[in-house]
């Protein structure tokens, strides 16, 4: 299944080309493919490529969300252009159960593009997967870019309305509205 991420979390076009995801399942789980601008800003995360690294969503990070929507199990994927990743498990909105898991995760990057291959098994997936949602976070500070797949809908945002992608993840996977019309039945 192929992703274009070409939205800012609040559903404005991006400015840039769009970062695709792939994901393609398997017999032992899903390889997920990325392939984005390269930003480098914020710069690398201090951890060593190939390893976990804790609160990578403060770095240039795409990020993939998988959700049993009835138990509200999910599992968060984070892949860096600069070889480090993180996987959650969490159990409803920040209540993380398992992290920094293991994860086969290459990545090659050139000057203006990155591509990422990362191998999920599929005891990472909680049972009965039936939402998805990919990110996409890149700048510091006041440039912070905040990208969906599928964007909160225009008539559920609140004047003011600041991202909290870490604290919105759970409530953008369980929203009612048109954005995560992604049918998982035959993903997993």
């Amino acid at each position: 299944m192929d992703f274009k991420i070409e939205h800012t979390w609040d559903g404005f076009p991006v400015k840039h080309e769009p970062v695709f995801v792939r994901l393609n399942p398997s017999v032992g789980g899903v390889m997920m493919k990325v392939s984005a601008p390269f930003f480098n800003d914020p710069p690398a995360p201090l951890g060593e490529p190939g390893k976990p690294f804790n609160k990578l969503w403060d770095y240039e990070v795409v990020e993939a969300f998988f959700l049993n929507d009835v138990t509200e199990q999910y599992l968060e994927v984070e892949l860096c252009p600069h070889g480090q990743h993180l996987v959650l498990l969490l159990s409803g909105r920040r209540n993380v159960w398992k992290q920094e898991l293991a994860l086969s995760y290459k990545v090659s990057r050139g000057e203006k593009k990155w591509e990422g291959r990362a191998y999920l098994p599929w005891s990472y997936f909680p049972p009965n997967v039936t939402r998805f949602n990919s990110f996409a976070i890149h700048g510091s500070k006041d440039k912070r870019n905040y990208e969906a797949l599928y964007p909160v809908p225009q008539h559920e945002l609140q004047q003011g309305q600041k991202p909290d992608l870490h604290g919105q993840h759970l409530v953008l996977l369980l929203s009612r509205g048109d954005a995560f019309a992604v049918s998982t039945t035959n993903f997993c």
